[in-house]
């Protein structure tokens, strides 16, 4: 039996394929160039200086501009982000674990998950980061 070669691909169809990719990336960037260059010569620049003053919901700015906010509020929403979506992953655990033939080896993962939550959570809260105050 005589070896039968696949359909050859010749070089100009594969870069004719890779062509029409950078053709539409291309007409992409002209599309958003086009639009932020008509939009920077179409519009009114009447500067004032109550247009460049920093808009606080009707009362005059008081301070600087900037305000410092403290990290631990980002921490509480990173853990909130964290157990939200581990908590989701022990949905399909426990559609895994009501499936015959899978329950032990699918319950030893889950007790391995939450141990590594579990982990987390007790180093979040010997180093102080749960507390409010």
């Amino acid at each position: 039996m005589a070896d039968v070669p696949g359909p050859t691909v010749l070089a100009s169809d594969y870069f004719q394929s890779y062509s029409v990719v950078g053709l539409l990336a291309l007409v992409g960037v002209v599309f958003v160039a086009v639009a932020f260059g008509a939009g920077r010569l179409l519009r009114p620049v009447v500067p004032t200086p109550e247009k460049l003053l920093t808009y606080e919901c009707g009362v005059d700015p008081v301070g600087e501009g900037w305000a410092h906010t403290q990290v631990r509020y980002y921490v509480y929403a990173f853990l909130y982000v964290i157990f939200a979506v581990d908590s989701i992953f022990l949905f399909p655990w426990a559609t895994v674990f009501a499936a015959p033939g899978y329950g032990a080896t699918t319950l030893v993962e889950m007790f391995i998950f939450l141990g590594f939550l579990a982990v987390g959570l007790l180093y979040a809260w010997k180093k102080g980061v749960l507390e409010w105050a």
